[in-house]
């Protein structure tokens, strides 16, 4: 069994160690793969397709080349705390103004059905993964510190990232409801981890080696479900 991660930097593992970008070894495609390996799962590679900033539009443009290429069995889809991010820079430099989230969120869920579509129509099956949580106030802390306090009056007229981060994850949810493709709820998964301090980064929003394992370890169960569900279907 071949499987891609395919996704942005919390498919690739980056972490904020000592104060500075980081990509882990320890990262969840690599917790995933000693996973089947521990448990004698036979043939399975896990191939971690993870790129540091990606975007929900850059992982359409790449999806041929590192996914229907690769031909994979299954395709772990995570993308979108990039989509609903903003130019900071931007922000610090025009406080007054409107601005929107780098991939406005109907062409988010737009991009994301495309991909889930396209991925069926070669024979691969997707698994989405939803957004893993956020922690706003280290957010706000870093973002703050590399640019400036003004945007902290700027998103605060606008409901928080975290409420950004939120609602594209309910259309996330609904689209893959409609579709009635596969889920991992890391979201929930980390949230009852434990201390999301110990579990995201200073930036907020990485994961350090432990919540990158919480996400491996829940997605190698998602995939011990749908192995048992195989074999528990009618002949």
């Amino acid at each position: 069994m071949k499987i891609i991660c395919f996704g942005d930097s919390l498919t690739r593992g980056v972490s904020i160690v000592k104060g500075r970008l980081r990509i882990l070894k320890e990262n969840y495609p690599s917790f995933l793969q000693e996973l089947f390996s521990q448990n004698k799962e036979a043939d399975v590679s896990v191939i971690n397709k993870g790129v540091f900033n990606d975007n929900s539009d850059l992982l359409l443009s790449r999806l041929e080349k590192d996914v229907i290429n690769e031909k994979p069995d299954y395709a772990i889809i995570g993308i979108g705390g990039n989509d609903c991010n903003f130019d900071w820079s931007n922000v610090a430099e025009h406080p007054e103004k409107e601005h929107q989230a780098i991939v406005p969120l109907e062409r988010y869920v737009e991009n994301v059905k495309i991909i889930i579509s396209t991925i069926q129509n070669t024979g691969i099956t997707p698994v989405i993964l939803n957004l893993p949580p956020l922690d706003p106030v280290r957010y706000y802390k870093n973002i703050s510190s590399r640019y400036s306090n003004s945007i902290s009056h700027w998103i605060s007229k606008v409901g928080g990232i975290e409420h950004w981060h939120g609602l594209y994850n309910r259309h996330l949810n609904n689209l893959i409801n409609e579709l009635g493709v596969r889920k991992v709820d890391v979201r929930t998964a980390l949230k009852q981890a434990g201390d999301l301090l110990y579990l995201i980064s200073d930036d907020g929003i990485h994961l350090t080696s432990e919540g990158y394992k919480i996400l491996g370890t829940e997605i190698y169960q998602s995939f011990a479900n749908i192995e048992v569900g195989k074999q528990t279907q009618p002949c």
